[in-house]
């Protein structure tokens, strides 16, 4: 190989130290001015080794043969800032002779661009990593603050922090009773059997670190005599990290990479655990949240509790009048029918205690339950309109018998039937009756909904289906 023709060079040279700072991928850059090197110098070999395994790969960049063949060698450092990155090995120097003073200024000079380049992608890469975090926790934030259940919420972090950190699993931990630390969620693309349930037992080394609030950072969870858990051999880097906010440490939030796969750096694990701050920070306003949520459905319930005392008392005062006025009354004033209807009162008003009792032992968050709970939100919807809550009753187990499409029609029939209630002037009080013991003209057994109100042209509503 001749070398490289002496004119050409300076501008040969300064093609390569552009051509070094156009891309960002390290590994681009490392072939870049490994090539460079070549041709510049003419060596028969270069070789970069780099300190630790990175972009370069564990045995470094080549080009041309091994350069275990004899002859000169030249040597020049690469540097990224003040760290030590890797050295370029030249051999094989046309004609035989040694290395120049020139070749090896013209393979500083490639070396020097080459560490500013991948400084540059360091810190570029180290500004995206901030930035996913960032939007990582305001995602989180904002999940959590939108009404999760604490469980989905703990699930929510672990998912989001096992894609920010690239591991292999997002797990949660809790403290026991028994003053240990139980795993109590775990996200992760593999099979998490045998995973959740896992327990750090107490007086385990990791455990005073994790109980104290303090993140606890692993090269290699397989073999790290701190570890106990019966899942530790899956995993090799981890980062365990507490969740603590206003001095309440809620759990551990652990970040497991897998073997031999490479260990976090100091700029993941400053994020990480801002992540994890920030996550904790979020539980405890979500929970703040919930509680004040619940805090006011009691209170929308102690206001139910009232108006149907008020309603029950009313109620069976008239119908107490009406039972004294028999009294006053002879046989040829019809006081059979007073007595049916007054006891047709009462049995409606027995009715209305029960259905809301059996409303207000529908779970505060969840969302009405069954056909009797979505025909109670549709007379709640329409009391809003009326100013009073319809008379609601039910005959025979609805929720059992009404099939979940039957259950559909029927809803959507009532919303129609109350709509029109409500545009009828003069309405203001409208019955409900669901009976899921009703049957056809033809014997088979339906469920049948009925629908009427007080106003002059009002007509009952029917409606019914086989069951």
């Amino acid at each position: 190989m001749s070398g490289p023709p002496p004119g050409s060079r300076l501008t040969r040279l300064l093609d390569a130290v552009l051509g070094l700072g156009t891309d960002l991928d390290p590994g681009v850059t490392l072939r870049r001015l490994v090539a460079g090197a070549a041709e510049l110098t003419g060596a028969a070999s270069v070789v970069l080794r780099t300190v630790e395994p990175g972009p370069a790969g564990p045995a470094g960049v080549r080009a041309g043969p091994d350069p275990a063949a004899t002859g000169p060698v030249l040597r020049v450092p690469v540097r990224v800032g003040d760290e030590e990155f890797g050295t370029l090995l030249l051999t094989g120097r046309p004609g035989g002779g040694p290395f120049t003073d020139e070749d090896e200024q013209v393979v500083r000079v490639l070396a020097t661009q080459a560490g500013i380049t991948i400084g540059n992608a360091r810190l570029y890469r180290a500004a995206r990593q901030r930035e996913r975090w960032i939007e990582g926790a305001a995602a989180v934030t904002t999940a959590l603050l939108t009404g999760e259940d604490a469980g989905d919420a703990l699930t929510t972090v672990a998912e989001r922090a096992r894609r920010l950190a690239d591991a292999a699993a997002g797990v949660i931990l809790q403290p026991t009773e028994a003053g240990g630390m139980e795993i109590v969620t775990v996200s992760t693309p593999d099979d998490p059997a045998g995973i959740v349930g896992s327990v750090i037992a107490p007086g385990s080394p990791v455990l005073a670190q994790l109980l104290g609030g303090e993140p606890v950072f692993l090269e290699d969870s397989a073999t790290d005599p701190r570890m106990t858990t019966p899942v530790r051999h899956r995993y090799g880097p981890s980062m365990m990290l507490p969740l603590e906010a206003g001095g309440r440490l809620i759990g551990t939030l652990a970040l497991p990479r897998r073997r031999r796969e490479r260990p976090y750096t100091a700029v993941e694990r400053q994020l990480a655990t801002q992540f994890a701050s920030q996550a904790a920070l979020a539980l405890v306003l979500a929970d703040a949240h919930r509680g004040r949520a619940r805090l006011a459905v009691y209170e929308d319930r102690d206001r139910i509790a009232r108006d149907l005392h008020d309603l029950v008392v009313q109620r069976l005062f008239a119908t107490g009048m009406m039972l004294e006025s028999t009294h006053r009354r002879t046989a040829a004033e019809q006081v059979g029918d007073l007595l049916d209807e007054a006891v047709e009162e009462l049995r409606c008003t027995v009715g209305e205690v029960r259905t809301a009792i059996i409303a207000l032992r529908q779970p505060p968050a969840d969302p009405p339950a069954g056909l009797r709970g979505r025909v109670l939100r549709e007379a709640a919807v329409a009391a809003a309109v009326l100013g009073a809550p319809p008379s609601t009753h039910f005959t025979g187990p609805v929720d059992h018998r009404v099939p979940d499409d039957t259950a559909d029609r029927l809803v959507d029939a009532l919303r129609a039937a109350l709509a029109d209630a409500v545009r009828r002037p003069g309405a203001r009080r409208v019955r409900i009756g669901v009976d899921a013991t009703a049957t056809d003209p033809d014997g088979r057994a339906a469920v049948r909904l009925t629908v009427s109100d007080d106003s002059a042209a009002a007509t009952a509503f029917h409606w019914s289906a086989p069951l």
